[in-house]
Protein backbone atom coordinates (compact mmCIF):
# COMPACT_ATOMS: atom_id res chain seq x y z
CA UNK A 1 0.00 0.00 0.00
CA UNK A 2 2.86 2.39 0.80
CA UNK A 3 4.57 1.50 -2.53
CA UNK A 4 1.49 2.47 -4.53
CA UNK A 5 1.25 5.82 -2.72
CA UNK A 6 4.90 6.58 -3.50
CA UNK A 7 4.41 5.71 -7.18
CA UNK A 8 1.35 7.97 -7.44
CA UNK A 9 3.31 10.77 -5.79
CA UNK A 10 6.22 10.43 -8.22
CA UNK A 11 4.05 10.48 -11.35
CA UNK A 12 3.11 14.22 -11.10
CA UNK A 13 6.80 15.06 -10.61
CA UNK A 14 7.73 13.32 -13.88
CA UNK A 15 4.94 15.11 -15.72
CA UNK A 16 6.06 18.45 -14.34
CA UNK A 17 9.65 17.90 -15.48
CA UNK A 18 8.47 16.97 -18.96
CA UNK A 19 6.31 20.12 -19.24
CA UNK A 20 9.22 22.34 -18.18
CA UNK A 21 11.22 21.27 -21.25
CA UNK A 22 13.80 19.11 -19.54
CA UNK A 23 14.93 16.87 -22.39
CA UNK A 24 17.71 14.46 -22.98
CA UNK A 25 20.32 14.21 -25.67
CA UNK A 26 17.72 13.23 -28.33
CA UNK A 27 15.99 16.62 -28.04
CA UNK A 28 19.27 18.52 -28.78
CA UNK A 29 20.00 16.27 -31.78
CA UNK A 30 16.58 17.01 -33.29
CA UNK A 31 17.06 20.76 -33.06
CA UNK A 32 20.53 20.53 -34.66
CA UNK A 33 19.22 18.45 -37.55
CA UNK A 34 16.63 21.10 -38.47
CA UNK A 35 19.30 23.87 -38.73
CA UNK A 36 21.35 24.52 -41.91
CA UNK A 37 25.15 24.50 -41.29
CA UNK A 38 26.98 27.68 -42.24
CA UNK A 39 28.65 27.66 -45.68
CA UNK A 40 32.30 26.72 -45.39
CA UNK A 41 34.79 29.25 -46.80
CA UNK A 42 36.96 28.03 -49.64
CA UNK A 43 40.52 28.04 -48.21
CA UNK A 44 41.98 28.54 -51.72
CA UNK A 45 39.95 31.68 -52.48
CA UNK A 46 41.83 34.95 -51.66
CA UNK A 47 40.15 37.28 -49.23
CA UNK A 48 38.99 40.55 -50.88
CA UNK A 49 40.94 43.64 -49.80
CA UNK A 50 39.37 45.71 -47.09
CA UNK A 51 36.96 48.33 -48.38
CA UNK A 52 36.44 46.63 -51.77
CA UNK A 53 33.30 44.85 -52.89
CA UNK A 54 32.48 43.40 -56.27
CA UNK A 55 34.04 46.44 -57.96
CA UNK A 56 37.28 46.13 -56.01
CA UNK A 57 39.34 45.24 -59.07
CA UNK A 58 37.99 48.23 -61.00
CA UNK A 59 38.83 50.54 -58.09
CA UNK A 60 42.30 49.05 -57.82
CA UNK A 61 42.90 49.61 -61.55
CA UNK A 62 41.77 53.23 -61.25
CA UNK A 63 44.25 53.75 -58.41
CA UNK A 64 47.18 52.73 -60.63
CA UNK A 65 48.66 55.98 -61.92
CA UNK A 66 50.05 56.17 -65.44
CA UNK A 67 53.72 57.17 -65.62
CA UNK A 68 54.22 60.89 -66.29
CA UNK A 69 54.93 61.85 -69.87
CA UNK A 70 58.59 62.60 -70.51
CA UNK A 71 59.29 66.28 -71.04
CA UNK A 72 61.16 67.32 -74.13
CA UNK A 73 64.52 68.89 -73.28
CA UNK A 74 64.79 72.55 -74.14
CA UNK A 75 67.60 73.57 -76.47
CA UNK A 76 69.82 76.36 -75.29
CA UNK A 77 71.15 78.75 -77.94
CA UNK A 78 74.68 78.17 -79.10
CA UNK A 79 77.13 79.93 -76.79
CA UNK A 80 80.10 81.79 -78.26
CA UNK A 81 83.57 80.52 -77.41
CA UNK A 82 85.17 81.91 -74.28
CA UNK A 83 87.84 84.47 -74.94
CA UNK A 84 91.40 83.28 -74.49
CA UNK A 85 93.63 85.05 -71.93
CA UNK A 86 95.22 86.95 -74.83
CA UNK A 87 92.52 87.88 -77.33
CA UNK A 88 93.43 89.13 -80.76
CA UNK A 89 91.07 91.25 -82.84
CA UNK A 90 91.60 91.22 -86.60
CA UNK A 91 89.90 92.34 -89.81
CA UNK A 92 88.37 90.09 -92.46
CA UNK A 93 86.91 90.81 -95.90
CA UNK A 94 83.34 89.61 -96.70
CA UNK A 95 80.28 90.69 -98.69
CA UNK A 96 79.47 93.26 -95.99
CA UNK A 97 82.93 94.80 -96.42
CA UNK A 98 85.94 94.71 -94.08
CA UNK A 99 84.96 94.24 -90.41
CA UNK A 100 86.22 93.01 -87.06
CA UNK A 101 86.34 89.38 -85.89
CA UNK A 102 88.05 87.67 -82.97
CA UNK A 103 91.12 85.47 -83.26
CA UNK A 104 89.05 82.42 -84.29
CA UNK A 105 87.13 84.32 -86.97
CA UNK A 106 83.90 84.86 -85.02
CA UNK A 107 82.07 88.04 -86.10
CA UNK A 108 81.94 90.98 -83.67
CA UNK A 109 79.11 93.51 -83.52
CA UNK A 110 78.39 96.99 -82.19
CA UNK A 111 75.09 98.03 -80.56
CA UNK A 112 73.64 101.40 -81.60
CA UNK A 113 72.22 102.00 -78.08
CA UNK A 114 75.71 101.97 -76.57
CA UNK A 115 77.18 105.44 -76.14
CA UNK A 116 80.65 106.67 -75.27
CA UNK A 117 82.09 103.16 -74.99
CA UNK A 118 79.57 102.18 -72.26
CA UNK A 119 77.39 99.10 -72.65
CA UNK A 120 73.61 99.48 -72.48
CA UNK A 121 72.99 95.77 -73.05
CA UNK A 122 71.07 94.36 -70.03
CA UNK A 123 70.90 90.73 -68.84
CA UNK A 124 68.26 89.71 -71.41
CA UNK A 125 70.26 91.40 -74.14
CA UNK A 126 73.52 89.72 -73.07
CA UNK A 127 71.80 86.31 -73.23
CA UNK A 128 71.49 86.84 -77.02
CA UNK A 129 74.45 89.14 -77.59
CA UNK A 130 77.29 87.97 -75.30
CA UNK A 131 79.97 90.57 -74.71
CA UNK A 132 83.55 89.97 -75.79
CA UNK A 133 85.16 89.82 -72.33
CA UNK A 134 88.64 88.78 -71.35
CA UNK A 135 90.73 88.74 -68.15
CA UNK A 136 93.83 89.91 -70.03
CA UNK A 137 94.94 92.30 -72.73
CA UNK A 138 93.24 92.52 -76.15
CA UNK A 139 95.73 92.62 -78.99
CA UNK A 140 95.41 94.38 -82.35
CA UNK A 141 95.77 91.95 -85.24
CA UNK A 142 95.89 92.44 -89.00
CA UNK A 143 94.09 95.60 -90.19
CA UNK A 144 93.12 96.76 -86.68
CA UNK A 145 94.06 100.27 -85.51
CA UNK A 146 95.57 99.72 -82.10
CA UNK A 147 94.67 103.29 -81.02
CA UNK A 148 90.96 102.43 -81.33
CA UNK A 149 91.18 99.17 -79.42
CA UNK A 150 90.50 99.53 -75.70
CA UNK A 151 88.90 97.68 -72.79
CA UNK A 152 86.14 98.67 -70.37
CA UNK A 153 86.30 97.20 -66.87
CA UNK A 154 83.44 94.88 -65.91
CA UNK A 155 82.75 92.88 -62.74
CA UNK A 156 84.66 89.81 -61.50
CA UNK A 157 88.04 90.96 -62.79
CA UNK A 158 87.20 90.91 -66.50
CA UNK A 159 86.84 93.64 -69.07
CA UNK A 160 84.90 94.08 -72.30
CA UNK A 161 86.77 94.86 -75.48
CA UNK A 162 85.75 98.10 -77.22
CA UNK A 163 86.68 99.50 -80.61
CA UNK A 164 86.35 103.22 -81.09
CA UNK A 165 83.16 104.02 -79.14
CA UNK A 166 81.63 100.55 -79.57
CA UNK A 167 81.74 97.75 -77.01
CA UNK A 168 82.08 94.47 -78.94
CA UNK A 169 79.60 91.57 -78.87
CA UNK A 170 79.01 88.15 -80.38
CA UNK A 171 75.63 86.93 -81.67
CA UNK A 172 74.36 83.50 -80.52
CA UNK A 173 72.81 82.95 -83.97
CA UNK A 174 76.29 82.75 -85.51
CA UNK A 175 77.09 79.03 -85.34
CA UNK A 176 80.55 78.99 -86.94
CA UNK A 177 83.30 81.46 -87.85
CA UNK A 178 82.29 83.46 -90.92
CA UNK A 179 78.58 83.66 -90.01
CA UNK A 180 77.17 87.20 -90.05
CA UNK A 181 73.58 86.41 -89.07
CA UNK A 182 73.34 89.30 -86.61
CA UNK A 183 74.06 92.01 -89.19
CA UNK A 184 71.29 94.64 -89.18
CA UNK A 185 69.05 92.83 -86.67
CA UNK A 186 66.40 95.15 -85.19
CA UNK A 187 68.25 97.91 -87.06
CA UNK A 188 70.50 98.11 -83.95
CA UNK A 189 73.29 95.56 -84.44
CA UNK A 190 76.02 95.99 -87.04
CA UNK A 191 79.52 94.79 -87.79
CA UNK A 192 82.35 97.22 -87.05
CA UNK A 193 84.66 98.56 -89.74
CA UNK A 194 88.45 99.03 -89.22
CA UNK A 195 87.91 102.81 -88.88
CA UNK A 196 85.60 102.25 -85.87
CA UNK A 197 82.32 102.95 -87.65
CA UNK A 198 79.36 100.60 -87.89
CA UNK A 199 78.69 99.15 -91.35
CA UNK A 200 74.95 99.65 -92.02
Amino acid sequence: MRARIALFAAAPLVLALTACGGGGPDDGAAVGANQQPPAAADPAAPAPPAGQGESGQDAAQEDIASPPAAEEPTRAPAAPPKAAPDTTIKVVQADEGRFLVDGSGRTLYGFTKDKGGKSNCDADCIAVWPALITPAKVNAGDGVQSGLLRQTDQSQGVSQATYGEWPLYYYVGDAVPGDVNGQGLDDEWFVVAPDGKLIK
